[in-house]
């Protein structure tokens, strides 16, 4: 069984100096390296801080220990007042607003140390640049929209930040009962009216459903659930973000922040644990639905049971932005790993009428066409 970290281990805080001229460095998202804006040199993240694996932690053991504390890097924190995101951000930057919500209502505070520490990272790898190509792209490509959306969704500022989430592994076992439904159809006879007024007997094929108990089981493993640590981002838009490949986590190193800001994670590990078994339930339960036999199903009952539970506290790369439409703001993000864009934005009303009459003519004269040439 793994153990959790080091218990009321505090991580210590490294900046980042070039070797050639002291300047601060900051992690490069383009070349995956620290970088000196001052004089351009490069070096890589090597060894990562003396931490060369992933661990997965024991989930009970987790809850109960204490564990390694902070960030390891020398930086600020801010809490916003308005949606609760715990922001910390180097030392000589000055967060006047919230990157979350846009509101200006934010508090600095001291770094809280009572928090695990980060295990692995993924690294961004999609710059500012490259994240504004993709909102343009992701503008462009939505539907039922207005038409000058792409040129009117100017978006001023970018905002990189690393994003808490926690990763659960388990084992689930799960069995079921069901009553199946299998369909079969019998020819029944009708009377109706027909377009000369004379009634005229028809047939038909009529459906109806034989009931059978059924019952199952079966077991899944769960690897690396995501959820979100954040209380900043919006959680619907949160939720849409699934292309992170966890497969590309490297070891937490300090360097990967330089430069950078990270949330601090406002959603703990018991609570972020209770979502992830509400996820768990959720998939099984449609799992289960998709091995009961027959054409249908009622009554599903699922029971599971859960074991091996693993879990890691992982910060993912998010570019958080909003653009103005009219008198409204609409956020936006986009995945720093992959590029994946998720958001709001206008829909524009004349365009969805359109598309409903559009419609309603289409079934008006399949309806026509039925009638005269069923008659």
């Amino acid at each position: 069984m793994e153990t959790g970290p080091e218990q009321g281990k505090q991580a210590s805080v490294k900046a980042y100096r070039c070797p050639n001229c002291m300047a601060e460095m900051t992690f490069d998202a383009a070349t995956g390296k620290l970088g000196c804006e001052h004089c351009g040199h490069q070096q890589e993240i090597a060894g990562q801080e003396g931490q060369q694996s992933i661990v997965e932690y024991d989930l009970e053991d987790g809850v109960a220990r204490a564990a390694s504390r902070g960030l390891g890097a020398p930086v600020r924190t801010t809490r916003c007042q308005e949606c609760g995101a715990t922001v910390s951000f180097p030392e000589n930057v000055t967060a006047t607003r919230c990157d979350f919500c846009d509101s200006g209502q934010v508090l600095e505070q001291e770094e809280n140390r009572n928090l695990i520490s980060p295990g692995s990272v993924v690294p961004f790898k999609v710059d500012g640049k490259a994240a504004a190509a993709r909102f343009k792209e992701w503008i462009k490509g939505l539907w039922f929209r207005p038409s000058d959306l792409k040129d009117r969704a100017n978006v001023t500022e970018m905002n990189g930040v690393y994003v808490p989430y926690w990763t659960f592994d388990a084992q689930v076992s799960s069995s079921w009962t069901a009553e199946a439904g299998y369909h079969y159809y019998e020819t029944e006879e009708y009377t109706e009216t027909d377009a000369e007024g004379n009634e005229v007997t028809r047939t038909r094929e009529v459906q109806y459903t034989r009931w059978e108990p059924a019952w199952g089981s079966r077991s899944d493993f769960f690897d690396d659930l995501l959820i979100c640590a954040s209380r900043g981002l919006p959680e619907d838009l949160a939720r849409k973000l699934s292309t992170f490949d966890t497969g590309e986590l490297q070891p937490y190193s300090p360097a990967f922040l330089a430069g950078w800001k990270a949330e601090e994670y406002a959603v703990d590990l018991n609570e972020a644990w209770k979502r992830a078994i509400a996820r768990m339930e959720s998939i099984q339960h449609e799992r289960c639905a998709g091995d009961v036999p027959g054409d249908t199903h009622r009554f599903l009952s699922v029971s599971n049971h859960v074991s091996d539970e693993t879990f890691k506290h992982v910060l993912l790369p998010v570019w958080i932005s909003a653009f103005r439409y009219g008198d409204k703001i609409y956020r936006f993000l986009v995945n720093g790993q992959t590029g994946e864009v998720v958001g709001k934005a206008p829909w524009s009303v004349g365009k969805i009428v359109l598309f409903c009459l559009a419609i309603a003519a289409v079934i008006a004269g399949i309806v026509v066409a039925v009638k005269v040439f069923g008659s």
